[in-house]
């Protein structure tokens, strides 16, 4: 069954040229040229992946990126022309799994379709039962089987990167990971030093698992070397 791209950009040049790309790999592609006529695809229609730019009229990229993932789960590439550090901070924050800058390439925006899908796909595929279904750390019980946290019986939706940040934090608990062991194992790509990438999914992680963020007592930062998650005996004092 072909992939469905929902491409939404209110530059119709851009649609196109991301249409004929998409078209060619044999993918299905949905267009829209501002974010509440991406809504209406997304509610009306199964899509695999959406990639779109921030400025928008009607719904900007950023309420549409909200608004997304208070209902889906899919993979979000944005893209804008904005090539700040905050707006990709900021888009990585509200749950896009990438970004890419104007001007791009296309065959650079392709590759990145194709690793996002794949990922997406890997965490969503069925697979044996595991006979350790569940990690359990404190408060914190780790589901492998439905990819969801619980905390005190409350769930808690993840992306695929913040679930394979947390499985490898809960399965050895007390070791620490660098940023590079961290981004190699949940991005599937060699670390290329982009810190901010790692900083940004831990800041995530501790707004959902932490009662206090900023005085985290499950994802430790250890100075100069990266991050840890907490034993339990440690949690138990």
């Amino acid at each position: 069954m072909p992939r469905t791209i929902l491409v939404v950009d209110d530059d119709p040049d851009i649609v196109d040229m991301l249409k004929l790309y998409l078209d060619a790999e044999g993918y299905t592609t949905l267009a829209a040229f501002d974010g509440l006529a991406a809504l209406e695809h997304l509610r009306s229609q199964r899509v695999d992946l959406a990639l779109f730019d921030i400025m928008m009229p009607v719904i900007d990229g950023y309420q549409l990126l909200r608004t997304i993932r208070q209902d889906y789960k899919i993979p979000v590439i944005l893209v804008s022309a904005q090539n700040q550090e905050l707006d990709k901070i900021t888009g990585l924050k509200l749950g896009a799994d990438d970004y890419v800058s104007k001007p791009f390439s296309p065959m650079e925006v392709m590759a990145r379709i194709q690793a996002q899908l794949r990922r997406s796909y890997e965490f969503n595929e069925p697979s044996e039962p595991d006979p350790v279904s569940v990690t359990r750390i404190g408060d914190l019980v780790l589901d492998h089987r439905e990819y969801i946290l619980y905390i005190q019986g409350k769930p808690i939706s993840l992306s695929v990167i913040e679930y394979k940040l947390l499985n490898l934090f809960m399965g050895e608990p007390g070791r620490v990971f660098t940023k590079r062991q961290m981004f190699e194992h949940a991005w599937d790509e060699m670390y290329l030093a982009d810190d901010n990438a790692v900083m940004v999914q831990i800041s995530r992680l501790r707004d959902k698992i932490e009662t206090n963020p900023r005085n985290p007592v499950y994802i430790k930062t250890i100075r100069g070397l990266g991050y840890r998650f907490a034993k339990k005996d440690e949690l138990d004092t």
